[in-house]
């Protein structure tokens, strides 16, 4: 069975590199040199912010220059993750789809003969040409995109496939373009580091994204030919931020997302700050207006807590260009969640506002947010609770699919505006919880902000009913506040008192009703300080018992990746311990 699918890979390599019809020529005067000079000033231009001045740099070559294509479908791409408008999502599809063909004219041309014949003999990656291995790599980052993109435009279990087997070839793409970065001879060439920078960023993205994934995926893609190592994949990616290459800020990108966003939303531990710092200052003042290193930069303050300095630098990036609204509203995302975290709760509100009003990414999320926003405010007015009411009844009209499958924190928030109308138009602090969901008490690194949000906690628990007047959601709001205030302790380096309430939250088990995420959470976090206290067996036995006993709650698949980075952390050092007693 392997050896068919093997073949058949071949074959369709064979099919894909004679795809090459109706296309112009490229001009002679556009050397591989001169296309990726051009690709670098349009790099330039758009992290500048002069969007329409890179494009356009891109354009007229787009049909017959590998580079001109790939970096055309970049900023289409990137338009369209942006928007999730479906016109852009079609348009940048259809760019990558004409990319890959392009990059295809150029690719090493195998006969029929010689597909068939490697499936005995390894290829021959010295006899690549300059221009064929750039090829091969544009090709796989192409195949990349358009992975991507197949996700978003269409839900079909198909579709979903397709993407699977794209990702694969591009996986396999990287794996041949870093054979041919290591066999063949560069010794007369001018674009090895720009090469090697996109082996290094290819490779070391797949390392790192794969690393990541829960234990029984990682299994599962194994299987089929991938693996991950998180330290390879950071290896490689400074390298490739170290280069002077065409793909350097690709590598800075990456690391950035994944330092800053990545981290902090899916795993338990922090990003490496002082390697972002050191990016940002380079990048800063070669693109002191650039949209995209004003928000890192406002984002790397937020996650220090320095909430004044993130505001600021956040408000920089917004009004950094008005090219792309959109993106607009990612800092309006991140101000509204600066102010959550104030407890600021009129600021808040303002700019839930304006993503309700004008942004098409989540209109589930945006609805609840708001309602539950106006919901932490002290005093509710008869209009108010009846637009809390309007927005709390439209939560579920607009929920979406992605690759066939629900949003996991629509169907929460789709199952908390139910709860809201069950529990006599009532939550408890809902924007709190939406916090900790979203993994945000890790800003909490000044006293006085967790202080005011762990007295909001105790306030909120002595005003729930006593005994007598319980209701059906009492064990799951208590254990939720006792959720947040472990957590919160935890913040302000008082672990005794966390695992208290943690273990109060875990003695409410049977009574809960509706919040049975509560459970798992209130463990991990148990788990996290028994690790800060040195309690290592015990921590472990906690994240194994999260991840083996506790299933079919919100938001499982979000703490199956903290708690698999913090056993993958955790497992070989308590390895070593024991092995250091024995």
């Amino acid at each position: 069975m392997s050896s068919f699918k093997f073949y058949f890979n071949k074959i369709r390599k064979f099919q894909d590199a004679c795809d090459n019809s109706n296309f112009p020529t490229l001009p002679e005067d556009m050397t591989l040199d001169k296309a990726m000079a051009e690709a670098q000033k349009a790099i330039t231009y758009f992290f500048n912010n002069q969007f329409s001045e890179a494009r356009n740099m891109m354009i007229p070559y787009a049909d017959s220059s590998m580079y001109h294509a790939l970096g055309n479908s970049v900023f289409l791409y990137l338009e369209a993750l942006l928007t999730f408008d479906p016109q852009n999502i079609q348009a940048a599809s259809k760019a990558l789809k004409d990319s890959i063909r392009v990059c295809n004219r150029y690719r090493k041309k195998n006969t029929l003969g010689e597909s068939l014949g490697k499936m005995v003999r390894r290829n021959n990656f010295d006899q690549f040409t300059e221009e064929e291995a750039h090829a091969e790599l544009c090709y796989a980052e192409c195949l990349l995109l358009k992975s991507m993109l197949t996700f978003i435009e269409d839900e079909t279990l198909a579709s979903f496939i397709k993407a699977g087997f794209k990702i694969r070839s591009c996986f396999n793409c990287y794996r041949d373009c870093q054979q041919i970065l290591n066999k063949r001879n560069w010794d007369a060439s001018t674009t090895k580091q720009h090469f090697e920078g996109g082996v290094m960023m290819g490779i070391g993205t797949f390392n790192l994204m794969i690393s990541m994934l829960p234990a029984r995926i990682i299994k599962l893609l194994e299987f089929i030919g991938f693996s991950g190592n998180k330290e390879l994949g950071l290896n490689d990616l400074q390298k490739g931020y170290h280069l002077e290459g065409i793909r350097q800020i690709l590598c800075i990108m990456t690391l950035l997302g994944y330092h800053l966003m990545v981290l902090y939303i899916v795993s338990h531990s922090e990003g490496d700050l002082r390697i972002c710092d050191e990016i940002l200052k380079k990048q800063l003042e070669k693109h002191p207006n650039g949209v995209w290193f004003l928000f890192f930069k406002a984002r790397m303050e937020f996650m220090k807590g320095n909430l004044d300095l993130s505001k600021e630098w956040y408000l920089k990036s917004w009004r950094s260009q008005n090219t792309w609204p959109q993106f607009h509203h990612v800092c309006f995302w991140e101000l509204l969640w600066v102010e959550s975290v104030r407890c600021n709760w009129k600021q808040a509100l303002e700019y839930s506002n304006l993503l309700i009003k004008d942004s098409k990414w989540s209109r589930t999320i945006y609805s609840y947010q708001k309602a539950a926003i106006m919901l932490m405010m002290d005093d509710i007015s008869p209009s108010d609770r009846e637009i809390i009411n309007n927005l709390m009844k439209d939560v579920p009209k607009y929920k979406q699919r992605i690759a066939g499958k629900s949003i996991p924190m629509e169907k929460f928030v789709i199952k908390k505006a139910e709860r809201y109308f069950n529990q006599q138009q009532n939550l408890i602090l809902p924007v709190i919880e939406l916090m900790y969901l979203w993994n945000l008490f890790k800003v909490f690194k000044q006293f006085n902000i967790t202080d005011r949000v762990y007295k909001l906690l105790e306030k909120t628990l002595a005003s729930l009913p006593s005994n007598n007047s319980k209701s059906k959601y009492d064990a799951d709001n208590r254990a939720l506040i006792l959720l947040l205030q472990g957590a919160c302790l935890r913040r302000m380096d008082s672990p005794l008192q966390a695992l208290d309430c943690l273990e109060n939250a875990i003695a409410l088990q049977k009574e809960i009703v509706d919040d049975n995420y509560l459970i798992p959470y209130a463990i991990v976090e148990l788990a996290l300080i028994e690790w800060e206290q040195g309690n290592r067996e015990k921590a472990v036995l906690a994240l194994e018992d999260a991840r083996k006993n506790y299933t079919g709650y919100s938001m499982e698949s979000r703490l199956h990746f903290r708690i698999h980075t913090a056993l993958t952390e955790y497992k070989p050092e308590l390895k070593s311990s024991q092995d250091t007693h024995l």
